[in-house]
């Protein structure tokens, strides 16, 4: 096939490079982007020279809403559309025959019908295409997604619909489902799909704050038993208790879904007991830290900046959000991450003896991928030094000591 990419940014390239493994693909960014196996070029080349063309481009909060801070105190907005909007209108103004649009960028229900399709020439044909993706593994997740959303007009499979399923099995490593309904419901699926997942980690770790101050509880007994449960609740994935919810997806969307509550007058907000919830819980792991150091008279240390191992973005770090309530209680915190894209405050070597919150868990993060490779130490870790572990995966050694935040058997 020949298809068109608007939009390589930190999902759109990888994405169009998964294409481009069976197909011909080019791509256009505003930004200047290079590739391997996808012909970047002008957007006139892509529109004309693509039949498909797939919208990549981002839908952004306003600065101070991606939950790397306190947010459930502002004032709820819905995702930014200028994006999606001008490369709607790129397509029109250059297309010279009539195109398959497919828009694979995370919005808000209704959003769609009320602001996209006005826009787009008739002579086009659309879909909604959102994508179950992760950074760190766009590209494991593109070719094993657990569905496949495709959102028609009318929610009925169409010929259109079935010509990009079997593009997609033309790429796929699993058997996916597809789950074909209205633009509304694949807007639906996806945002509420993150959600879902912002309200599971919620709860587990909810347990981890009551074993905190119960004592004689280790969290990962509890939530290992409910993660089998699931007859009735739920399954094992996102049930291991630890660092909250977070990068530019899942805290974004909770905050989004604020809005869309208030605009349709829902009645009672969810979204925001599970980003105040999770604002608590980074408060109380603050705490911690906090009561540790001045107990040892050492520094807050947090080893990993970026809202997970191996991605350089801070955009909805939960490590930025716990470092907030550090610093609100009056006491300094560092970061040492090699690759965050912030570098306020992030230290290559330490000085002497530190608390470390060791944020970062490679082979939890990624485990479904079948990754093994666990996260090595960003710098030298100074003996006499306390790391916590909110993953309960290190163990003490002679050089320095770990606490399991989450197990307080025997405490």
């Amino acid at each position: 096939m020949q298809i068109g990419f608007i939009g390589l940014g930190k999902l759109g390239l990888d994405c169009a490079e998964v294409f481009a493994e069976k197909h011909t693909v080019r791509g256009y960014d505003i930004y200047p982007r290079s590739s391997d196996t996808v012909k970047v070029c002008d957007i006139d080349e892509v529109v004309n020279e693509s039949e498909w063309i797939f919208i990549a481009v981002p839908t952004p909060h306003e600065e101070g809403y991606d939950g790397s801070v306190p947010s459930s105190h502002m004032t709820p907005k819905d995702f930014g559309h200028d994006a999606v909007k001008a490369s709607i209108e790129a397509v029109n103004k250059h297309a010279r025959t009539p195109k398959k649009i497919v828009l694979i960028s995370t919005v808000l229900p209704g959003t769609t019908r009320r602001h996209f399709i006005t826009l787009l020439d008739k002579k086009h044909q659309f879909l909604y295409n959102p994508y179950l993706i992760a950074m760190g593994s766009v590209k494991w997740d593109m070719v094993n997604p657990e569905m496949i959303m495709i959102g028609t007009e009318d929610g009925n499979p169409n010929a259109l619909a079935n010509e990009l399923v079997e593009i997609y099995k033309s790429i796929m490593q699993n058997n996916p489902r597809y789950e074909i309904g209205t633009w509304d419901e694949c807007e639906a699926i996806k945002i509420f799909y993150n959600t879902f997942i912002s309200a599971k980690v919620g709860l587990v770790n909810m347990v981890q704050d009551f074993a905190m101050k119960i004592g004689n509880i280790n969290v990962d007994v509890v939530t290992n038993a409910l993660a089998r449960s699931t007859m009735r609740i739920m399954g094992p994935k996102y049930m291991t208790a630890g660092m909250g919810d977070a990068g530019a997806c899942h805290p974004r969307d909770n905050i989004a879904l604020r809005w869309l509550a208030q605009e349709y007058d829902i009645g009672y907000d969810l979204f925001d007991t599970v980003m105040h919830a999770r604002e608590i819980q980074a408060e109380n792991l603050a705490k911690f830290l906090v009561a540790e150091a001045k107990q040892r008279g050492m520094s807050v240390v947090i080893h990993g900046k970026a809202y997970k191992p191996d991605v350089p973005y801070c955009i909805g770090s939960y490590s930025t959000l716990v470092g907030h309530y550090v610093k609100q209680m009056g006491f300094n915190v560092r970061y040492v991450d090699p690759l965050a894209d912030d570098p306020t405050e992030v230290v290559s070597e330490l000085i002497g003896p530190c608390v470390i919150l060791w944020a970062h868990d490679r082979q939890i993060t990624y485990e479904y991928t079948g990754e093994q490779t666990k996260t090595q130490a960003y710098c030298p870790i100074h003996k006499g030094s306390v790391i916590v572990d909110p993953w309960r995966k290190l163990a003490s050694t002679d050089d320095y000591q770990v606490i399991h935040y989450g197990n307080t058997r025997g405490r």
